[in-house]
């Protein structure tokens, strides 16, 4: 029974079942259908509307297409105008240029054709003017009896004689056009000077020599790190020298008074023995003292000396300061005595006031006792200290004249100003070393005996004036004047003197005949 039911629901599932599936399918079949249609009219609906777009985006491309075509081509045209534009005026410049280029080249032919024809001219000529030329050698040649060499060789003779003439006639203006401006020759003259001599003098005259007992005093003198040596030139104002040389102490000073302070004062203190900054100090104080009674007694000798009275005492103690004070190696107290001396000779021979001579002699240089420390020449010092004491105005006029600053005004002031260069032009009175003396004689002797036409040479007056004798048939009136100048100037170049010197060349005329 079991069996029969199981049969039978088996049968039953086989039977029912494909029904069923059948059945299933159809229903699923329609409703697929049913999506499928409806799935298709969505499809067809989005595809027209696709289709729309496409059309209108399509439409729209082309528009923009078109416009940016549009606008490319406008600017395409407007560039290939302004470029046409600017081809044509590079067109019309390059014809203008071409123009102008070919009237240029007409220009230059028909000028190249003149310039020839202007050479062939030209050539033409400077045959004819050679043959001229020639002739007319020829012909002078045959009037002159010289030829052509001799005849160059006459002119040139002849045109060297008129420059020579021509250039001494100058030299002779301008010598004269600068007499005229004398302050300044002699201001330029006095620089050249100093220039020359100044180095040659200055060590003469601007240190001191103190002997030492042994080299053990330099140690002392120095004293412990410099303090005696720093304190004898503070108060000295004199610088102290202390190097390799023996036994000896520099003293380097401009002022040569307190140079001799400091050389009194530095060997009192070697024979004392006592070297310390006190004892120093105390020194100094009596050499002070020393030199200011040495200062009076010296003016006082010298007016003594001299015989003259009444001078103001300051003034004589300025006369004493000028034993210290030296001129090229001259003492400026014994030439100034010497000038009052020759002054009152010289008035008594022309019968003048002697003693107001000799006065305005001795006073002459005051200036130089005081022209380190106020500034000013030595002259205008001078006149300035006179006028302060009371001096006459003869004394004064002698002083400002002695040089030749101003002119003199009475014959006292020439007397002065003669006496004055007496007494400097004394051979021997500036002091020199005899070699350097001698050296400098021989080397002025030689340079003017280096030039042609020199016979003889003297150097005289201690090396201020050389003369020099020339030969007559070598050396004319004319060729003397260029001569002097020419020695002037090898002497300004290669010698160092002080002063000036006078080149004095002296020519001989002689006639000689012989009575048979």
């Amino acid at each position: 029974m079991l069996i029969i039911i199981i049969i039978s629901i088996i049968v039953t599932l086989v039977v029912v079942a494909p029904i069923t599936w059948i059945i299933s399918g159809t229903i699923q079949k329609r409703v697929s259908d049913a999506k499928i249609g409806s799935a298709t009219d969505r499809a067809r609906d989005i595809i027209d509307d696709a289709l729309k777009t496409a059309e209108t985006k399509k439409r729209e491309a082309l528009l923009e297409a078109k416009e940016e075509s549009i606008k490319t081509k406008n600017e395409l045209e407007k560039e290939t105008r302004e470029r046409r534009a600017e081809v044509q005026r590079y067109e019309k410049r390059i014809l203008i240029k071409e123009e102008t280029l070919d009237r240029k080249t007409e220009t230059v032919e028909k000028r190249d054709a003149n310039i020839t024809r202007k050479e062939e001219d030209l050539s033409k000529q400077k045959q004819q003017v050679e043959e001229l030329e020639q002739k007319r050698q020829q012909e002078l040649e045959r009037i002159s009896g010289l030829t052509s060499e001799q005849a160059k060789e006459y002119l040139l003779k002849t045109v060297e004689d008129e420059v020579k003439h021509d250039t001494a006639i100058m030299i002779k203006t301008l010598e004269s056009r600068a007499k005229e401006e004398a302050d300044k020759k002699a201001k330029e003259y006095v620089v050249t000077a100093i220039q020359k001599c100044a180095a040659d003098h200055v060590a003469e005259t601007t240190i001191s020599v103190v002997q030492l007992p042994n080299d053990e005093m330099k140690g002392r003198i120095i004293g412990r790190e410099g303090r005696n040596i720093r304190t004898l030139e503070t108060l000295t104002g004199v610088e102290l020298i202390i190097d390799d040389t023996p036994e000896a102490v520099v003293l380097s000073g401009f002022d040569p008074i307190r140079r001799e302070v400091a050389r009194i004062a530095l060997e009192k203190l070697i024979l004392d023995g006592r070297i310390h900054p006190a004892r120093i100090e105390e020194m100094v104080e009596k050499a002070q003292k020393e030199v200011e009674v040495l200062i009076r007694e010296e003016g006082e000798a010298a007016t003594l000396e001299v015989g003259v009275h009444g001078i103001h005492p300051e003034l004589v103690r300025l006369l004493g300061k000028m034993k210290f004070r030296t001129s090229y190696g001259q003492n400026a107290l014994k030439h100034s005595i010497e000038v009052a001396q020759l002054s009152g000779l010289l008035a008594g021979e022309i019968g003048v006031d002697i003693k107001m001579a000799k006065r305005a002699g001795l006073l002459h240089d005051i200036g130089k006792a005081v022209d380190h420390e106020m500034e000013g020449s030595h002259i205008q010092i001078g006149v300035d200290l006179c006028r302060r004491y009371k001096e006459s105005a003869i004394v004064i006029n002698a002083v400002e004249s002695h040089h030749g600053d101003v002119e003199p005004e009475s014959l006292i002031a020439c007397i002065v100003q003669a006496a004055d260069t007496i007494s400097a032009a004394r051979p021997g009175a500036r002091r020199e070393t005899l070699e350097t003396y001698t050296n400098r004689l021989k080397q002025l002797e030689d340079i003017a005996n280096s030039f042609k036409g020199v016979e003889k040479s003297f150097a005289i007056q201690a090396g201020r004036e050389v003369r020099i004798l020339v030969v007559p048939e070598v050396v004319s009136d004319t060729d003397m004047i260029l001569l002097a100048r020419d020695i002037s100037k090898q002497v300004e170049s290669e010698l160092e003197y002080p002063g000036q010197i006078k080149v004095n060349v002296i020519r001989e005329s002689r006639a000689i005949d012989y009575a048979k």
